[in-house]
C-alpha cells in the first residue's frame, strides 16, 4: 500500500501504481498518478510483469522543444518531456508520465513545476499517488520539493518530514543537489536566476559530453536584433537606461548583463554554488582585482558554436572581429576559476553603454 504523505498526497513504488491501475475499486481516493520512470510510456509495467494490461487513453504527449513559453529549452527537440492520458479499468484515473531516470547527472530541476502542479491538481480533485520503480529517489525527490514549496520547509527539513512517513527514501546525491539550489531560488525554478543559469550551462556541458544533440533553440536570443524602441514611448515612460556591452569596433550590441553567468573568483568548479565543491583558491596568485573575461551564456549569434565545433573563437556577427573564445571543455579565468562550458568574451574588446530600452 502506498503510504499516506498528507492529505490528498500518496507516495509509493511501482507496485503500488501497478495495483492502483489494476484495481476495478479505489478505496483510497486516488485519482492522479504521477509516474517517474525511465520511459513514460505505460508498457513500462507489461515488461516489468508480463501479466499486467493497463487499458488507456492519450490525452496529449509535450516534447522538449515545445515548451518555450515557459522557461524551458531543449536540448533536445525531439526528447519527450511528459505525457497525460486516462489509465486503468475504467480510464478513471489521469496519469502524468515523466521519463526521468536515476541517475546523479539527471536534470531534476526543469521538471519541477509541471509535477508540482499536477500534484497541486490531484490533491484538488481527489488524490494523487508519486511514485517511481523503488519508491526511494526519484519519487522521494519530487515529494520532497512539494513539501518545500507548499510548506516553505528546507531541504533538509522536507527530506526528513518524509523520512518520519518512510524511512527508506534517499534521493540520489544530484537530486539533493538539485533541491538545495531549488531552496536557494526561493522554491521556484527562475529561469533568469544567475543560479539558474550555471545550473543550465553545467547540464548543457553534461549533454555535449554524452554526444547528446545540442540544438541552437537552447541558444539564448540575440541582443543585437532587438526590435527598436518607439522613441514617443521612451520619452513618455521615461524608463531607465540598460545596460548593454557592444563589440568595440562596429558597435554592435553582443551581449546584455542577464546573459552573464557570474563566478566566485579563483575557486575552480566550486563556482558553481550548486555543487557545493571548495578547492580553496591555488590559481589567483597574482591577486587580481577583476576578471578580465566575462562568461555568458550561448547565444545565436555564436555561429561557430551552432555549427557544432568543440572550441573556437567568437568573432562579432557583423564585423567579424575577434571577442573571445569558446570550449565546450571548459576555459580558465584570469582569476582563476575553471568555467565548464565556457563562451568567454575579453573586457577589452567591448564597450559598456547605456541606453534606453
Amino acid at each position: 500500500m502506498p503510504f499516506l504523505v498528507r492529505e490528498g498526497l500518496f507516495f509509493g513504488n511501482i507496485t503500488d501504481a501497478a495495483q492502483t491501475l489494476t484495481s476495478p475499486s479505489n478505496s483510497s481516493g486516488i485519482t492522479h498518478i504521477l509516474s517517474l520512470l525511465s520511459s513514460a510510456s505505460i508498457s513500462f509495467f507489461s515488461d516489468w510483469k508480463p501479466d499486467i494490461k493497463i487499458p488507456t487513453e492519450e490525452i496529449k504527449k509535450v516534447y522538449v522543444g515545445e515548451i518555450d513559453g515557459e522557461g524551458k529549452r531543449s536540448l533536445s527537440p525531439e526528447k519527450l518531456f511528459y505525457s497525460l492520458e486516462m489509465a486503468g479499468v475504467d480510464l478513471k484515473l489521469k496519469r502524468m508520465a515523466v521519463p526521468l531516470r536515476d541517475t546523479e547527472d539527471e536534470d531534476l530541476l526543469d521538471y519541477l513545476d509541471i509535477c508540482l502542479d499536477f500534484i497541486d491538481e490531484g490533491r484538488k480533485e481527489g488524490g494523487v499517488l508519486v511514485h517511481c520503480f523503488a519508491g526511494v529517489s526519484r519519487s522521494a525527490a519530487i515529494v520532497t520539493a512539494y513539501l518545500m514549496r507548499t510548506e516553505k520547509k528546507s531541504q533538509e527539513d522536507a527530506l526528513e518530514s518524509l523520512r518520519d512517513i518512510y524511512e527508506s527514501v534517499c534521493p540520489n546525491d544530484g537530486f539533493l543537489e538539485q533541491l538545495k539550489l531549488f531552496e536557494d531560488l526561493g522554491f521556484k525554478v527562475d529561469t533568469s536566476s544567475p543560479l539558474y543559469k550555471r545550473f543550465r550551462l553545467k547540464v548543457l556541458g553534461h549533454s555535449y559530453k554524452q554526444g547528446e544533440k545540442v540544438d541552437s533553440s537552447i541558444f539564448e536570443k540575440d541582443p543585437g536584433l532587438r526590435p527598436e524602441s518607439n522613441a514617443a514611448e521612451v520619452t513618455t515612460k521615461m524608463e531607465k537606461p540598460n545596460t548593454v556591452y557592444r563589440c568595440k569596433k562596429c558597435r554592435r550590441i553582443v551581449a546584455m548583463p542577464e546573459n552573464v553567468v557570474s563566478h566566485t573568483a579563483g575557486e575552480g568548479e566550486s563556482s558553481f554554488g550548486w555543487q557545493k565543491r571548495k578547492s580553496g583558491n591555488p590559481y589567483n596568485r597574482y591577486g587580481e582585482v577583476e576578471c578580465t573575461s566575462m562568461f555568458v551564456e550561448p547565444l545565436k549569434w555564436m555561429t561557430t558554436v551552432e555549427e557544432g565545433a568543440l572550441e573556437g573563437k567568437l568573432t562579432c556577427v557583423k564585423c567579424d572581429a575577434r571577442l573571445g573564445y569558446f570550449n565546450w571543455a571548459g576555459i580558465q579565468c584570469s582569476c582563476g576559476s575553471w568555467i565548464t562550458p565556457a563562451f568567454q568574451i575579453h573586457k577589452n574588446k567591448v564597450d559598456i553603454s547605456k541606453e534606453l530600452p
